[in-house]
């Protein structure tokens, strides 16, 4: 099945037996595509002694663990359609992920990523304020995790402010005037969840107790990242929404979960708290005793799986995060496809996350 063809179908439209259906086509297409095209690739399906026929479903399918992608140079296209190369986040001295994309895989990030995020949003673009500041995207060829989730989710802003400036101070006045200008309008709003909680929360609960407040009480809040070293602050996900609720009255937050290695396909936090699955990609929590599939309610590793990637074998991928798989198809905001929540660092696994590294990083300065 070639992309555009998916491309077509609502994100959230796909009942389990019609998604598997798709997945399990595409996939195989990818496995043959990169098995071909790949030579790191098919040396390591070689050595497991692979057999594509004996496959049934997308499932059965092999996944490469997510570290090795900052150990091989793995990709399925000539050097000289490179387009862009995505790095991973890394604090000081780590290692990071390095992928490569063609224009056509960079193209379908993008086309992707609106059509999930407009589920939410809504196909209107809004004014938007990014809390972090402009200096995270000047290389617009390597891009950085931080950097590539700032310009993906640029396109949903029609007149876009950063609410930091590059030595990560509060914009105060620019951010006063901004909304000024849009009073009334329903303001997009997107950060990385430390970089918000450090540098937007905290400067702003200060002025607060000097008399100055600002008003996203008309805002929409996405953001992601990693959680970890707001937990080693104690501040849980409910906090963290119920401080910023009171400080300026923002109310409709909506987290996500990604990474650089499978940009495009990211799990949107749904008004129930639940991270949902597109048509577009799909979750599989493993056992770590024998990688086989958790049942729903159990905790296990977590596989994720994207059918966009043509330019690196990405498409099947075992990270370094537990999860556990909450239902399938019965979320009560009527999104079909999995829905789940990310329990967290596997342990002694190294903070790759952009919010937990960046977090780590400025704890070191």
């Amino acid at each position: 099945m070639i992309f555009e063809k998916i491309l077509e179908i609502p994100p959230y439209s796909l009942d389990k037996e019609r998604k598997e259906a798709l997945l399990t086509e595409r996939m195989m297409e990818l496995t043959m595509l990169h098995q071909k095209n790949c030579q790191e690739y098919k040396t390591i399906l070689d050595a497991i002694g692979f057999d594509i026929e004996k496959c049934e479903s997308y499932m059965d399918l092999p996944f490469l663990p997510v570290r090795l992608f900052k150990k091989l140079e793995l990709k399925s296209i000539p050097q000289k359609d490179i387009v862009k190369t995505m790095t991973s986040s890394g604090t000081t001295g780590q290692e990071v992920s390095k992928i490569y994309l063609d224009r056509v895989t960079s193209a379908n990030q993008q086309k992707t990523m609106v059509k999930i995020v407009s589920d939410f949003t809504g196909s209107a673009r809004m004014p938007m304020i990014i809390i972090d500041c402009p200096n995270v995207i000047k290389n617009r060829v390597m891009f950085s995790a931080r950097g590539a989730g700032i310009l993906g989710f640029s396109v949903f802003g029609k007149e876009k402010i950063y609410a930091l400036n590059n030595s990560m101070e509060l914009n105060l006045e620019e951010i006063q005037e901004f909304l000024t200008r849009h009073n009334g309008e329903k303001i997009l709003l997107f950060g990385f969840t430390f970089i918000i909680w450090q540098h937007f929360y905290k400067e702003l609960r200060k002025l607060k107790d000097k008399g100055v407040t600002i008003d996203l009480s008309n805002g929409f809040l996405i953001h992601g990242g990693g959680w970890k070293k707001l937990r080693d602050e104690a501040v849980s996900r409910d906090e963290f929404h119920g401080r910023l609720r009171e400080l300026c009255g923002l109310d409709d937050f909506h987290d996500y979960y990604g990474m650089v290695e499978q940009t495009g396909c990211i799990y949107m936090e749904c008004e129930w708290g639940h991270l949902h699955t597109s048509i577009f990609s799909d979750v599989i929590m493993r056992r770590p005793i024998d990688f086989k599939p958790c049942g729903t309610g159990e905790k296990g590793i977590l596989q994720v799986v994207s059918t966009i990637p043509e330019s690196y074998p990405g498409h099947s991928l075992l990270t370094e995060d537990e999860g556990i798989l909450e239902g399938i198809d019965d979320c009560p905001c009527g999104r079909k496809g999995k829905y789940f929540k990310i329990i967290g660092r596997l342990k002694n696994a190294e903070i790759r996350g952009c919010s937990d590294t960046y977090a780590q990083q400025f704890k070191k300065n």
